[in-house]
């Protein structure tokens, strides 16, 4: 394909380029976190990953000032696969509306990346989790053309042992628990940089959450 035409594709994206991965961003409520994307906050239609050392311990309380942004009694919010069940008490409290919260524990894998996707394509969901095993670089890449379509915040906590493997992924983020919150790093951003060392804390948040919101503090899913 000719160079200069491959430059004036708008899907294509060059390195160095300082433009919101999407036309549209949820503030994390970090101040911190959202100085370093693009937009300002969580890329919309666009998959986001968080790379976490284990997936039972997926950091909630990063994601829930979004998540409660964009609950709304017109979209729901979905749940794929999570490892363990949430503390829906600790989650209300938090602002998210239980009404609109959706859960799925399909007993397969294919049957979960299914639903992620369907979720994504189906206009319905203003957030869409997923918690998978494994992902080849072709699901990523439905996942990330599903989330475009509908214009959600798509988010994959994911096994940090994959980090190093391409994705077809907008945001890719390395997180890393502390004592008073976590060490980030931006390992691929769409229209940014990458950064290392991000310090966040729980009570930067602009609506800190309820600590005792966790996937790893309640009972596994059956």
């Amino acid at each position: 394909m000719n160079l200069k035409l491959c430059l004036e594709r708008q899907d294509i994206w060059r390195g160095g380029q300082r433009t919101a991965t999407t036309s549209t961003v949820v503030p994390s409520g970090f101040d911190a976190l959202d100085y370093h994307l693009p937009g300002g906050g969580w890329p919309l239609g666009a998959l986001t990953e968080i790379m976490v050392d284990d997936v039972a311990h997926s950091p909630l309380w990063l994601i829930l000032p979004a998540l409660v942004r964009l609950t709304t009694s017109e979209h729901h919010q979905l749940w794929v696969q999570p490892p363990h069940v949430p503390y829906p008490p600790a989650l209300a409290r938090n602002g998210i509306d239980l009404t609109t919260t959706v859960i799925v524990r399909p007993k397969r894998a294919h049957d979960a990346l299914w639903a992620t996707e369907q979720a994504l394509r189906s206009r319905a969901c203003s957030a869409v989790l997923y918690w998978p095993n494994r992902l080849p670089s072709s699901a990523l890449r439905r996942l990330q053309l599903a989330a475009e379509i509908s214009q959600a915040w798509a988010l994959c906590f994911r096994s940090g042992r994959f980090a190093s493997r391409p994705t077809m992924a907008a945001l890719r983020l390395g997180f890393k628990p502390t004592p008073t919150g976590a060490a980030l790093s931006i390992l691929k951003c769409r229209g940014g940089r990458t950064v290392e060392d991000l310090t966040i804390h729980r009570t930067q948040s602009s609506q800190p959450p309820d600590h005792s919101v966790s996937l790893s503090d309640h009972c596994p899913c059956t």
